[in-house]
């Protein structure tokens, strides 16, 4: 997946997640604007910094409704410091608590963090034997926060491959927290975009081969159905941290028009301003799902839509030519 993998295993175990001082308040951020840029000196040279964004800047009628997270840097974090990889994914536990804290004020309905890949099985067995272990420990102590906080966990990839003893704290949580409605936390575990397209692809062909299905049936929307990623909804926002610029086989169907965010923060440095940030960049941008731009802003004008409405129109808008983003 990414040179620090299954972060969040780490994360989320050296510091249990608490309840932020704001949850539950249903207030919602409002008055996007675009704050000036900070000039740093620095001995011998003259910089300027990103600008500052907090979630009084955000548009509330136009939140990425589902983000998702490759958090990566955490081993690079560490060896710049001359610390153990350890201990960035230690350190790396504040900001996963900070980006879930982030993610509920802002009013995200799902947050997905690409945990552990499929193609990490190949590492060390003593490195996923402790990550594993890791992630029991998880589900273990945070079971009762995570039912009382109202989120709703989930887990996608091959949970087949999982050991027993992760199993047996992971299903029942699931299913406990299954009728939770404050946020969905999905954590892809296992996981590969291109396996999961395959999946879906074998569950319609065993369709098929049964005499359940007419090939001549099989659509797009039939595909989607079948895989579990986008059960929440396709991501409206993907960020990945660490300054890569790739995608590492995350949400493939579900990130088609996905806006993308890449930061050059390593994740232990992300803080929720940084989402704030990547937030505004999104809603910076014109989302036009294939149409023209002047197609989508006249269907905004025309009912006021969003860009979820736009994106369900677009499948039977007739006479539209397909050119555009």
């Amino acid at each position: 997946m990414h040179s620090t993998a299954a972060i969040t295993f780490w994360a989320l175990t050296s510091h249990p997640l608490r309840e932020a001082p704001w949850a539950g308040d249903n207030r919602s951020p409002r008055g996007f604007d675009h704050p000036a840029r900070r000039t740093l000196r620095k001995p011998g040279r003259e910089c300027t910094a990103l600008p500052v964004v907090n979630p009084t800047q955000i548009e509330a009628r136009n939140l990425p409704r589902h983000v998702a997270i490759i958090m990566d840097g955490n081993g690079r974090w560490a060896e710049q410091r001359g610390f153990s990889r350890t201990e960035g994914h230690r350190r790396g536990s504040d900001a996963v608590r900070r980006v879930v804290r982030a993610a509920r004020r802002l009013g995200v309905e799902a947050l997905t963090l690409f945990a552990f890949s499929e193609q990490n099985w190949a590492r060390p067995q003593l490195e996923v034997q402790l990550l594993m272990g890791l992630l029991r420990e998880f589900l273990v102590s945070e079971r009762g926060e995570i039912l009382e906080n109202g989120i709703r966990l989930r887990a996608i990839g091959d949970l087949t491959r999982l050991p027993t003893e992760v199993r047996r704290e992971l299903d029942p949580l699931q299913n406990d927290s299954a009728s939770n409605g404050a946020m969905t936390l999905t954590l892809a575990l296992s996981y590969g975009g291109r396996e999961e397209i395959a999946d879906a692809a074998k569950d319609l062909a065993r369709a098929v081969a049964a005499g359940q299905l007419d090939p001549e049936n099989i659509t797009p929307e039939l595909l989607q159905s079948r895989i579990a990623s986008v059960a929440v909804g396709d991501p409206d926002l993907l960020v990945r941290t660490g300054g890569e610029l790739r995608i590492s086989n995350f949400l493939l169907w579900g990130a088609a028009y996905s806006e993308l965010h890449f930061t050059q923060k390593l994740w232990p440095d992300f803080e929720a301003e940084d989402l704030y940030r990547a937030v505004a960049a999104y809603q910076s941008r014109e989302r036009r799902f294939g149409l023209t731009g002047g197609q989508v802003r006249n269907l905004r004008a025309a009912g006021s839509v969003s860009d979820e409405d736009v994106a369900t129109l677009v499948p039977v808008a007739k006479g539209y030519a397909h050119g555009g983003r």
